[in-house]
Protein backbone atom coordinates (compact mmCIF):
# COMPACT_ATOMS: atom_id res chain seq x y z
CA UNK A 1 0.00 0.00 0.00
CA UNK A 2 1.42 3.49 -0.67
CA UNK A 3 1.74 6.14 1.99
CA UNK A 4 0.42 9.45 1.49
CA UNK A 5 3.69 11.75 0.93
CA UNK A 6 3.90 14.19 4.87
CA UNK A 7 4.16 17.87 4.54
CA UNK A 8 7.29 18.45 3.91
CA UNK A 9 8.00 20.92 7.07
CA UNK A 10 5.31 22.35 9.42
CA UNK A 11 3.32 25.14 8.51
CA UNK A 12 -0.29 25.95 7.20
CA UNK A 13 -1.12 24.24 4.05
CA UNK A 14 -3.46 25.81 1.30
CA UNK A 15 -5.04 24.09 -1.91
CA UNK A 16 -5.72 26.11 -4.78
CA UNK A 17 -7.45 24.69 -8.09
CA UNK A 18 -5.70 25.75 -10.91
CA UNK A 19 -5.70 24.28 -15.09
CA UNK A 20 -2.66 21.87 -14.50
CA UNK A 21 -4.71 20.84 -11.28
CA UNK A 22 -4.86 21.19 -7.75
CA UNK A 23 -1.52 23.62 -6.28
CA UNK A 24 -0.22 22.93 -2.69
CA UNK A 25 0.39 26.27 -0.94
CA UNK A 26 2.84 26.02 2.60
CA UNK A 27 2.44 29.73 4.55
CA UNK A 28 3.91 30.89 7.36
CA UNK A 29 5.07 33.53 9.46
CA UNK A 30 4.16 36.77 9.56
CA UNK A 31 5.18 40.86 7.80
CA UNK A 32 6.22 41.25 4.59
CA UNK A 33 5.04 38.09 1.94
CA UNK A 34 7.65 36.53 0.13
CA UNK A 35 7.12 33.95 -2.51
CA UNK A 36 9.32 30.83 -2.81
CA UNK A 37 9.72 28.49 -5.54
CA UNK A 38 11.39 25.15 -5.75
CA UNK A 39 13.59 24.41 -8.95
CA UNK A 40 12.48 21.46 -11.25
CA UNK A 41 14.24 18.07 -11.45
CA UNK A 42 12.96 14.45 -11.26
CA UNK A 43 12.24 14.76 -7.72
CA UNK A 44 11.52 18.38 -6.83
CA UNK A 45 9.53 20.06 -3.90
CA UNK A 46 9.29 22.89 -1.39
CA UNK A 47 11.21 20.16 0.49
CA UNK A 48 14.36 22.02 -1.71
CA UNK A 49 13.44 25.80 -0.11
CA UNK A 50 13.10 24.23 3.82
CA UNK A 51 16.20 26.37 5.05
CA UNK A 52 14.61 29.85 3.39
CA UNK A 53 11.20 29.15 4.57
CA UNK A 54 12.29 28.97 8.16
CA UNK A 55 14.59 31.60 8.21
CA UNK A 56 12.64 33.85 6.50
CA UNK A 57 9.55 32.81 8.69
CA UNK A 58 10.97 35.10 11.36
CA UNK A 59 10.24 38.35 9.63
CA UNK A 60 7.99 37.61 6.91
CA UNK A 61 4.11 36.14 5.74
CA UNK A 62 6.28 33.44 3.29
CA UNK A 63 4.90 31.13 0.97
CA UNK A 64 6.19 28.12 -0.46
CA UNK A 65 3.99 26.35 -3.78
CA UNK A 66 4.27 22.87 -5.13
CA UNK A 67 4.75 23.34 -8.65
CA UNK A 68 2.09 21.31 -11.08
CA UNK A 69 3.12 17.36 -10.66
CA UNK A 70 5.80 17.86 -7.67
CA UNK A 71 5.01 17.51 -3.92
CA UNK A 72 1.81 18.02 -2.70
CA UNK A 73 0.41 19.42 -5.78
CA UNK A 74 -1.90 17.32 -8.09
CA UNK A 75 0.23 14.89 -10.20
CA UNK A 76 -2.04 14.36 -13.52
CA UNK A 77 -1.03 11.65 -15.87
CA UNK A 78 -0.44 14.16 -18.60
CA UNK A 79 2.19 16.39 -20.02
CA UNK A 80 3.45 19.79 -18.55
CA UNK A 81 4.46 22.93 -20.18
CA UNK A 82 6.14 26.06 -18.91
CA UNK A 83 2.53 27.51 -19.52
CA UNK A 84 1.42 25.31 -16.68
CA UNK A 85 4.07 26.21 -14.37
CA UNK A 86 3.99 30.22 -14.57
CA UNK A 87 0.36 29.75 -14.54
CA UNK A 88 0.31 28.03 -11.48
CA UNK A 89 2.80 30.76 -9.61
CA UNK A 90 0.95 33.91 -11.09
CA UNK A 91 -2.31 32.03 -9.24
CA UNK A 92 -0.58 31.78 -5.99
CA UNK A 93 1.26 35.34 -5.98
CA UNK A 94 -1.95 36.45 -7.28
CA UNK A 95 -3.41 34.83 -4.05
CA UNK A 96 -1.07 36.08 -1.88
CA UNK A 97 -1.33 39.49 -2.70
CA UNK A 98 -4.71 39.31 -2.02
CA UNK A 99 -4.09 38.55 1.61
CA UNK A 100 -1.21 41.09 2.00
CA UNK A 101 -3.26 44.11 0.27
CA UNK A 102 -1.40 46.93 -0.31
CA UNK A 103 2.10 45.24 0.54
CA UNK A 104 4.67 44.81 -2.12
CA UNK A 105 5.54 40.79 -3.11
CA UNK A 106 8.90 40.17 -3.35
CA UNK A 107 9.80 36.44 -5.04
CA UNK A 108 12.25 33.79 -4.76
CA UNK A 109 12.99 31.12 -7.67
CA UNK A 110 15.75 28.13 -7.78
CA UNK A 111 17.75 26.63 -10.96
CA UNK A 112 14.96 26.16 -13.63
CA UNK A 113 11.92 28.00 -11.65
CA UNK A 114 14.44 30.94 -12.27
CA UNK A 115 12.80 31.11 -15.43
CA UNK A 116 9.24 30.72 -14.62
CA UNK A 117 9.44 33.47 -12.32
CA UNK A 118 11.31 35.50 -14.47
CA UNK A 119 8.55 35.20 -17.13
CA UNK A 120 5.69 35.79 -14.86
CA UNK A 121 7.57 38.99 -13.86
CA UNK A 122 7.36 40.09 -17.53
CA UNK A 123 4.31 39.08 -18.26
CA UNK A 124 2.53 40.76 -15.10
CA UNK A 125 4.87 43.50 -14.45
CA UNK A 126 3.83 45.02 -11.18
CA UNK A 127 3.08 41.74 -9.78
CA UNK A 128 6.50 41.59 -7.97
CA UNK A 129 8.55 43.97 -6.47
CA UNK A 130 11.74 42.47 -6.83
CA UNK A 131 13.35 38.75 -8.13
CA UNK A 132 16.05 36.92 -6.57
CA UNK A 133 17.07 34.09 -8.77
CA UNK A 134 19.06 31.24 -6.88
CA UNK A 135 21.66 29.23 -9.30
CA UNK A 136 19.46 30.21 -12.05
CA UNK A 137 19.10 28.61 -15.38
CA UNK A 138 19.47 29.89 -18.79
CA UNK A 139 22.73 31.43 -18.59
CA UNK A 140 25.31 28.92 -19.46
CA UNK A 141 27.76 30.08 -21.37
CA UNK A 142 28.25 29.68 -25.32
CA UNK A 143 24.28 29.01 -25.66
CA UNK A 144 22.22 31.88 -27.28
CA UNK A 145 18.31 31.84 -25.66
CA UNK A 146 16.97 33.98 -28.68
CA UNK A 147 13.89 31.95 -30.58
CA UNK A 148 10.81 33.46 -30.85
CA UNK A 149 8.74 34.55 -27.64
CA UNK A 150 7.70 31.21 -26.10
CA UNK A 151 9.56 28.47 -27.99
CA UNK A 152 10.91 25.45 -25.87
CA UNK A 153 13.92 22.97 -25.69
CA UNK A 154 10.74 20.80 -26.20
CA UNK A 155 12.11 17.10 -28.09
CA UNK A 156 8.74 16.19 -29.26
CA UNK A 157 10.50 12.70 -30.48
CA UNK A 158 11.83 11.94 -27.09
CA UNK A 159 8.79 12.99 -25.25
CA UNK A 160 6.60 10.56 -27.46
CA UNK A 161 9.15 7.95 -26.88
CA UNK A 162 9.28 8.44 -23.14
CA UNK A 163 5.37 8.40 -23.00
CA UNK A 164 5.02 5.12 -25.47
CA UNK A 165 2.08 2.90 -23.67
CA UNK A 166 4.10 -0.15 -24.81
CA UNK A 167 7.24 -0.90 -22.86
CA UNK A 168 6.70 2.12 -20.31
CA UNK A 169 10.91 3.66 -21.12
CA UNK A 170 9.54 7.13 -19.52
CA UNK A 171 8.50 5.31 -15.95
CA UNK A 172 11.33 2.79 -15.98
CA UNK A 173 13.89 5.98 -16.80
CA UNK A 174 12.44 7.73 -14.05
CA UNK A 175 12.42 4.52 -11.65
CA UNK A 176 16.26 4.50 -12.25
CA UNK A 177 16.42 8.22 -11.51
CA UNK A 178 14.70 7.49 -8.21
CA UNK A 179 16.68 4.74 -6.79
CA UNK A 180 17.82 6.36 -3.39
CA UNK A 181 21.31 5.70 -4.16
CA UNK A 182 21.20 8.02 -7.22
CA UNK A 183 19.23 10.23 -5.84
CA UNK A 184 22.25 10.47 -3.35
CA UNK A 185 24.38 10.59 -6.37
CA UNK A 186 22.82 13.32 -8.05
CA UNK A 187 22.68 15.53 -4.83
CA UNK A 188 26.45 15.16 -4.54
CA UNK A 189 26.60 16.37 -7.96
CA UNK A 190 24.56 19.42 -6.64
CA UNK A 191 26.18 20.28 -3.72
CA UNK A 192 29.82 19.48 -5.16
CA UNK A 193 30.98 17.21 -2.35
CA UNK A 194 30.03 14.63 -0.39
CA UNK A 195 27.96 16.13 2.01
CA UNK A 196 24.26 16.63 1.38
CA UNK A 197 21.25 17.71 3.37
CA UNK A 198 19.81 14.17 4.30
CA UNK A 199 16.07 15.64 5.25
CA UNK A 200 15.90 16.64 1.74
CA UNK A 201 16.95 13.09 0.09
CA UNK A 202 14.96 11.38 2.37
CA UNK A 203 11.66 13.14 1.09
CA UNK A 204 12.76 13.29 -2.66
CA UNK A 205 12.66 9.44 -2.34
CA UNK A 206 9.16 9.60 -0.79
CA UNK A 207 8.30 11.43 -3.59
CA UNK A 208 8.84 9.18 -6.04
CA UNK A 209 6.54 6.54 -4.59
CA UNK A 210 3.41 8.89 -5.55
CA UNK A 211 1.27 7.97 -8.58
CA UNK A 212 1.86 9.70 -11.28
CA UNK A 213 4.99 11.12 -10.54
CA UNK A 214 6.96 10.61 -13.40
CA UNK A 215 5.18 12.66 -15.31
CA UNK A 216 6.61 16.03 -15.18
CA UNK A 217 10.15 15.23 -14.79
CA UNK A 218 9.61 13.70 -17.96
CA UNK A 219 8.16 17.07 -19.50
CA UNK A 220 11.81 17.85 -18.17
CA UNK A 221 13.92 15.51 -19.45
CA UNK A 222 11.83 15.87 -23.26
CA UNK A 223 13.40 19.72 -22.48
CA UNK A 224 9.85 20.94 -22.56
CA UNK A 225 10.35 23.01 -19.54
CA UNK A 226 13.17 24.83 -20.87
CA UNK A 227 12.80 28.29 -22.44
CA UNK A 228 14.67 28.88 -26.05
CA UNK A 229 13.78 32.89 -25.60
CA UNK A 230 15.34 33.23 -22.01
CA UNK A 231 18.21 35.67 -22.81
CA UNK A 232 15.05 37.78 -24.65
CA UNK A 233 13.03 37.39 -20.99
CA UNK A 234 15.55 38.17 -18.21
CA UNK A 235 16.84 41.45 -20.63
CA UNK A 236 13.24 42.55 -20.28
CA UNK A 237 13.00 42.67 -16.84
CA UNK A 238 12.74 46.33 -15.34
CA UNK A 239 12.18 45.36 -12.00
CA UNK A 240 15.54 44.85 -9.54
CA UNK A 241 16.86 40.92 -9.74
CA UNK A 242 19.12 39.42 -7.18
CA UNK A 243 21.20 36.62 -8.83
CA UNK A 244 23.66 34.12 -6.37
CA UNK A 245 24.84 31.27 -7.39
CA UNK A 246 28.08 28.84 -6.03
CA UNK A 247 30.97 27.17 -7.24
CA UNK A 248 30.69 23.94 -6.52
CA UNK A 249 29.50 20.82 -8.42
CA UNK A 250 27.33 21.17 -11.87
CA UNK A 251 26.06 24.43 -11.79
CA UNK A 252 28.76 26.82 -11.98
CA UNK A 253 28.95 28.55 -15.50
CA UNK A 254 27.71 31.62 -15.50
CA UNK A 255 29.28 33.22 -18.43
CA UNK A 256 26.08 34.08 -20.29
CA UNK A 257 25.37 36.50 -16.64
CA UNK A 258 27.34 39.04 -18.63
CA UNK A 259 24.42 40.06 -20.60
CA UNK A 260 22.54 41.77 -17.46
CA UNK A 261 25.51 41.77 -14.99
CA UNK A 262 26.14 45.47 -15.71
CA UNK A 263 22.44 46.72 -15.62
CA UNK A 264 21.77 48.80 -12.74
CA UNK A 265 18.94 46.44 -11.61
CA UNK A 266 20.40 43.41 -11.68
CA UNK A 267 22.75 42.42 -8.69
CA UNK A 268 25.54 39.36 -8.58
CA UNK A 269 26.40 37.75 -5.74
CA UNK A 270 28.89 34.58 -5.89
CA UNK A 271 29.23 32.49 -2.74
CA UNK A 272 31.59 29.33 -2.08
CA UNK A 273 29.14 26.45 -1.64
CA UNK A 274 26.94 24.34 -4.49
CA UNK A 275 23.96 25.14 -6.24
CA UNK A 276 21.48 25.36 -3.23
CA UNK A 277 24.05 27.69 -1.18
CA UNK A 278 21.69 28.34 1.78
CA UNK A 279 21.50 24.83 3.04
CA UNK A 280 25.75 25.15 3.96
CA UNK A 281 25.49 28.46 5.47
CA UNK A 282 21.88 30.28 5.64
CA UNK A 283 23.01 33.36 7.47
CA UNK A 284 25.45 34.13 5.26
CA UNK A 285 22.85 33.57 2.47
CA UNK A 286 19.87 35.46 4.30
CA UNK A 287 22.56 38.58 4.81
CA UNK A 288 23.49 38.46 1.02
CA UNK A 289 19.45 38.36 0.74
CA UNK A 290 18.34 41.03 2.62
CA UNK A 291 21.31 43.31 1.69
CA UNK A 292 20.74 43.30 -1.74
CA UNK A 293 17.24 43.73 -1.22
CA UNK A 294 17.71 46.74 0.86
CA UNK A 295 20.25 47.67 -1.66
CA UNK A 296 17.16 47.92 -4.34
CA UNK A 297 14.70 49.90 -2.01
CA UNK A 298 17.42 53.02 -2.52
CA UNK A 299 17.77 52.42 -6.31
CA UNK A 300 15.63 53.85 -9.09
CA UNK A 301 14.53 50.78 -11.27
CA UNK A 302 15.22 51.36 -14.61
CA UNK A 303 12.69 51.40 -17.26
CA UNK A 304 9.04 52.97 -16.96
CA UNK A 305 7.88 51.25 -13.63
CA UNK A 306 10.96 52.80 -11.66
CA UNK A 307 7.52 54.74 -10.25
CA UNK A 308 5.72 51.55 -9.11
CA UNK A 309 8.63 49.81 -7.26
CA UNK A 310 9.88 52.93 -5.35
CA UNK A 311 6.05 53.26 -4.09
CA UNK A 312 5.94 49.46 -3.51
CA UNK A 313 9.23 49.36 -1.74
CA UNK A 314 8.50 52.32 0.69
Amino acid sequence: MIQPLPQAFSAELHSLSGDAGRIAVYAGGSGPPVLLVHSVNALASVAEIRPLFEALRQDHSVYAVDLPGYGLSERLPRAYTVGDMCEAIRQVAQWVTERHPGQSLQALGVSLSCEFVARVAQQTPLLFAALALVSPTGFRGGKSLRQPAGSTLFMAGFDRFLRSPGPGWGRFLFRQLSRPSVVRYFLRRTWGGQQIDETLWAYAVQTAKVPNAEQAPLSFLSGGLFSADMHNVYESLSLPVWVVHGTRGDFTDYRALDLVRDRPNWQVTVMEAGAMPYFEDIRAFMAAYRASMALFKDRPQVGPLGADFCRLAK
